[in-house]
């Protein structure tokens, strides 16, 4: 008995054949191999139906490719040999893969990582007392030219996909338990690219970091920067998300702001502000200000008393950080003197301060310093 059924996720049709001994997939035109991991469950599930299995056998598969984070086919060892033989005839699983992997000389771990396509991003990792830290890239490269920023100089190729991102995580979950023998506490969304620019992705990773199915993170253990697209901010708001929301501000006035960062002159900060009290209205969550002093840029008082102004319009707190140079930069770090007055013009409105030392500088897996510069495959031409 000959069974046809068309999957539309394969692009294809597959033809079921029934026989006493087994049931096979066999395929009447030529299969190209589809990435797995792009299939929800309900879509496996569909799968299997389809093929005259039982449906928990995609539950099966699905634990393996997320929760195990297994790389091949063969090592699902509760799968039966034809139906693993099967799933290599229509699928792929296209993992990441850490080409390079530095130390810092503070115990922070930068991972070049190669993708699928030979496209290369950096994820580090962050280790303190108390936390250890994944920071993931959402974006090969950045379109957004913060002027700060070593991602901003490179152009953008292409949004990473929700695996992609997960991968990342999983890789320094590893990590951590390797070279730290802890476990990983944290997530931030602060490598390369901007994560509310590849919105669905970011939110389909983050939803497979926080499943059961996957890692079973909490979702307050998460926290997304953005450099302040308000139009996404507030579709954060609306979807109620449950992570963390941080803000790269730098300046709470316009012109100095748009010296920095060129979407503010698109976002400003009026409409940032706007934006940002949609989102506490909707999610009573408090927001971080990410904020760097610079010399002679935004390091007097009419700086600091502006950013105590912008911090009570919602609930937040304000992490100062340390200024990380980079190639081709012409800021440097403020003096410590304004840094000081900062943090006591904050206190005195009862605005939460801390000052960041950043980590990772030696191996350019700071703030800002992540760029490529040993990368692998394509991104080497660029």
């Amino acid at each position: 008995m000959i069974l046809k059924s068309w999957l539309p996720y394969l692009d294809t049709y597959i033809y079921l054949l029934a026989t006493p001994e087994i049931l096979t997939f066999v395929s009447m035109e030529a299969i190209q191999k589809k990435d797995i991991r792009k299939l929800s469950l309900a879509q496996l599930e569909e799968f299997f139906l389809a093929q005259g299995d039982k449906k928990f056998r995609a539950k099966q598969v699905y634990e393996w490719l997320w929760n195990k984070s297994l790389k091949n086919f063969d090592e699902m060892s509760n799968i039966s040999l034809s139906t693993r033989e099967m799933l290599k005839t229509y699928f792929e699983i296209n993992h990441i893969q850490v080409d390079l992997m530095q130390h810092s000389s503070d115990g922070t771990i930068k991972n070049a990582v190669k993708l699928y396509d030979n496209m290369v991003v950096e994820s580090v990792l962050i280790p303190t007392t108390k936390r250890i830290t994944a920071c993931v890239s959402s974006q090969v490269g950045c379109s957004l030219s913060c002027n700060f920023c070593a991602t901003g100089k490179l152009k953008r190729m292409r949004n990473l996909n929700p695996d992609e991102i997960y991968d990342q995580v999983v890789a320094i979950k590893d990590e951590a338990e390797t070279y730290f023998q802890r476990p990983l506490t944290n997530i931030v969304f602060m490598g390369m690219g901007e994560p509310l620019l590849n919105y669905a992705n970011v939110l389909e990773a983050i939803d497979k970091i926080t499943s059961p199915e996957g890692l079973g993170m909490a979702p307050r253990r998460i926290t997304v920067s953005t450099v302040g697209v308000t139009k996404m901010i507030r579709k954060l708001a609306d979807d109620q998300v449950r992570f963390n929301l941080a803000v790269s501000l730098h300046s709470a006035i316009n012109e100095t702001r748009s010296r920095l960062m060129p979407i503010n002159d698109t976002n400003p900060v009026e409409e940032l502000a706007d934006s940002l009290k949609y989102w506490y209205e909707k999610t009573k969550r408090i927001v971080t200000y990410e904020y760097v002093i610079w010399d002679g840029i935004n390091d007097d008082e009419r700086h600091a008393s502006a950013l105590a102004k912008f911090c009570k319009i919602i609930p937040s707190k304000v992490n100062l950080i340390q200024y990380n140079p980079i190639d081709e930069g012409d800021f440097r770090q403020a003096k410590q003197e304004a840094v000081d007055m900062y943090v006591k013009i904050l206190e005195s409105q009862g605005i939460i301060a801390k000052v960041r030392k950043s980590r990772g500088q030696d191996i350019d897996a700071a703030c800002g310093q992540l760029a490529n510069k040993n990368e692998v495959g394509e991104l080497t031409e660029n």
